[in-house]
């Protein structure tokens, strides 16, 4: 029988490739291990970024989607197969990282994030991931982040281009009312044009989650007021400041 040492190092061996970059190191992967992030959204944005985060160890994670799968979702949100069409995201979510990584802990949330219920929602979590699709729902998040103190992970896609920022990190932070202040007019336009290729999720959603890292281990220089975009049709990208 292993003792109880034998099997902390067993579970800590899955993450040796992390582990070795001294960015991480072991205090870093016991960091993600603990760390409580909400991801809103399971779709385009929160198939890639869930599946990273539990790859990656971290410890909790909440999945708040009121959707079910259709088959025009197969194409990008590679968390579903052919099978599951018709039936609710988070549920199938959470069935696929318990499978990717059993030491996670999975909340899924059936419902739609409103006024009513995301103050008590996200207060249970230290990062949000904003993996929505709609502009009410970003400065809902915006705004209770910047109340609660909590980092906002911030990520759209349209077409072949992206663009990824952190905001609400401290009291000072920029927010997204900095990158889109008149809220009125913005939840006036028209629908956002649907059409992606599925790769375009697949690298935003693996920037938000790769944010998410830094900010727990505490490496690099996070996106905090500033914006990344990429356009992968001529694989430009910029780094804009707030």
């Amino acid at each position: 029988m292993l003792t109880m040492s034998e099997m902390e190092n067993k579970k800590l061996g899955r993450y040796e490739r992390q582990t070795m970059l001294p960015e991480i190191r072991t205090g870093g992967q016991e960091r993600l291990r603990a760390a409580r992030v909400l991801v809103v959204g399971t779709g385009g944005l929160g198939s890639p970024v869930s599946l990273y985060l539990a790859g990656a160890g971290i410890g909790h994670i909440g999945l708040v989607d009121d959707d079910t799968v259709s088959t025009t979702n197969l194409h990008r949100q590679v968390l579903y197969a052919e099978a599951e069409v018709g039936l609710p995201k988070v549920v199938l979510a959470a069935r696929r990282l318990r499978a990717l990584n059993s030491d996670v802990d999975v909340k899924p949330y059936a419902c739609r994030l409103t006024p009513d219920n995301a103050a008590g929602m996200i207060q249970d979590y230290d990062i949000v991931v904003d993996a929505c699709d709609n502009y009410p729902t970003r400065y809902l998040l915006n705004d209770i982040c910047r109340a609660q103190g909590k980092p906002y992970v911030y990520g759209a896609i349209e077409g072949f281009c992206g663009q990824v920022s952190v905001f609400c990190r401290t009291a000072e932070a920029k927010s997204y009312r900095d990158l889109y202040p008149d809220e009125e007019a913005a939840c006036q336009l028209p629908p956002a044009f649907k059409g992606v290729v599925g790769m375009t999720p697949a690298i935003v959603g693996s920037v938000q989650a790769h944010e998410v890292m830094k900010l727990v281990c505490g490496y690099g220089d996070v996106l905090d007021g500033r914006l990344w975009t990429i356009d992968l049709r001529t694989m430009q990208s910029y780094i804009i400041e707030l």
